[in-house]
């Protein structure tokens, strides 16, 4: 019996043993796995405390300004004023691939004229740089015209758009590399003025050899250099490139234009009428109408001041009656008022100096009280940066005429066709083209008493309901380019035409 009791107490001994183990085990392992799940939980809170900041950090990148506007600030001066000055930096643009071509040399090339035929004369120029595959300098801008305007190219138009819009067609620099410009220096270029109205055979056939002959060539005449018509579709659709993308104007002339702009707007619909009755248009043209003796012999003596200006004797009726002069502002009145435009409208003038001044404006001001100027509309101090830069001061007029609600041109001259071009472009906007032999024959029956007022205004709107800048075909004719539509005026083969069917006029 005691040796029964003994082995029982053994046997106890060894279970109790056993499960102690066993507990002791398993408290071992469950501490091990608190440790284990402890630390899982522990780094798990810190990737989504992590994860948390990064789109915290993110959300006020785009709604801190919004959400925390007026809230006080942790940040220290420095940090605000860094923080400023990364929000001013300019948007990065995608730029398209830089073209690869052999450059067959260098092209220099001098403006002549006045903003738009210089500006038309820049999109040939870019054209003609692209199909010879040479390397365009920035265009020269003319100094030395009767504006006597010293702007360079870069206060005018946006040169970093200008040579970056390009790069995949053309490579354009401000200046040649040194050892070019070392050349010319010495004289080692050629110089000459292009042939008129050219085709592209032109360029690649007489103009690339000389080219390739000097290593740079240098255009000294730009204006109307490449034809209205005949020339590849490539060609044309690079010429509006230029002039509707890469010719943009200097952001402080594309600010004040949108102010002037958001100025007559608040106010209702505008105007702009291109007045081109200046004293160097009536000078060069040799029209005087309406003019007093002294004013005569004032343009006379002007045209005989400039050497360039060759036309000298001129007989100012004979030349009205052939259309070939700027309307007055009597005849504008006129007409503006036969076309049925509301008294009330505002009248904006894209213009210079008025020959004549108040006293020759007096009838335009009493047909249409509501005549405004920039200078009217700005502030003085806003325009001190363009003050005496009349190319500057032509951009700003620019921008106010293509944002019209009706664009009349009084003269048939480079804005006036230029703008009726980019109005097409922008989806053919109202552009009355006024018919100046038309009109002044027909002005000058009633004033003398053989039309009524009635039957005059009809045939003023009738003759005019087909020259409101609708899609119509340019005209060509043949060997006579300067009688053509002007390609500038009319880039067809640049414009989404409407549904309605091109007319040939």
């Amino acid at each position: 019996m005691d040796k029964f009791l003994y082995h029982r107490k053994l046997w106890e001994m060894k279970v109790r043993l056993l499960g102690e183990t066993k507990v002791e085990k398993l408290r071992n392992s469950f501490v091990s796995r608190s440790r284990t799940s402890l630390w899982m939980i522990r780094a798990v809170t810190i990737l989504l405390l992590w994860s948390c900041c990064v789109h915290l950090m993110a959300l006020g990148e785009m709604w801190g300004p919004r959400l925390f506007k007026g809230w006080p600030s942790c940040f220290n001066q420095h940090e605000l004023s860094t923080v400023a000055e990364m929000r001013s930096l300019p948007t990065k643009i995608a730029l398209p691939p830089k073209r690869v071509y052999h450059n067959n040399g260098y092209l220099m090339v001098s403006c002549n004229g006045g903003l738009n035929q210089m500006r038309a004369a820049i999109c040939d120029m870019v054209t003609v740089a692209r199909y010879m595959n040479v390397t365009l300098v920035v265009p020269e801008l003319d100094k030395t015209s009767f504006w006597n305007d010293p702007s360079e190219f870069k206060d005018i138009f946006d040169v970093d758009h200008f040579i970056t819009s390009l790069r995949d067609e053309v490579r354009i620099l401000k200046q040649l590399p040194p050892r070019i410009k070392k050349r010319v220096e010495l004289g080692m270029y050629h110089e000459m003025p292009p042939i008129s109205w050219s085709n592209m055979s032109y360029y690649q056939n007489q103009i690339l050899p000389l080219v390739k002959k000097h290593k740079v060539l240098h255009l000294n005449k730009t204006d109307s250099r490449l034809a209205n018509n005949g020339l590849p579709l490539e060609v044309q659709k690079l010429r509006c490139r230029v002039n509707f993308n890469a010719l943009k104007f200097t952001p402080q002339i594309e600010e004040l234009g949108r102010r002037v702009v958001k100025i007559l707007r608040e106010k209702g619909p505008f105007l702009v009428l291109h007045l081109r009755y200046e004293m160097d248009m009536l000078a060069f043209s040799g029209c005087s109408h309406g003019c007093n003796p002294e004013e005569e012999e004032e343009l006379t003596r002007m045209r005989y001041a400039y050497p360039w200006w060759k036309e000298k004797v001129i007989n100012s009726e004979v030349k009205r009656k052939e259309g070939l002069c700027p309307l007055t502002p009597e005849e504008t009145a006129l007409t503006l008022t036969a076309l049925g435009i509301d008294r009330n409208v505002q009248l904006y003038i894209a213009a210079g100096e008025i020959y004549g001044g108040e006293r020759r404006m007096k009838a335009l001001t009493d047909a249409f009280p509501n005549v405004v100027r920039k200078e009217t509309l700005l502030d003085s101090s806003d325009l001190d940066f363009c003050r005496n830069h009349s190319s500057q001061m032509a951009a700003l007029d620019y921008l106010v005429a293509v944002e019209s609600d009706i664009f009349v041109p009084t003269n048939d001259g480079n804005m006036a066709r230029v703008v009726e071009g980019h109005r097409r472009f922008l989806g053919f906007k109202k552009t009355i083209q006024l018919n100046r032999k038309f009109l002044v024959k027909l002005i000058d029956e009633y004033n003398q008493g053989l039309l009524t007022w009635d039957v005059f205004s009809s045939m003023v709107k009738a003759f005019h309901s087909t020259r409101m800048g609708s899609p119509k075909r340019r005209l060509v004719i043949p060997n006579k380019p300067k009688e053509e539509d002007y390609f500038y005026a009319n880039p067809q083969e640049c414009l989404q035409l409407l549904d309605e069917p091109l007319r040939v006029i």
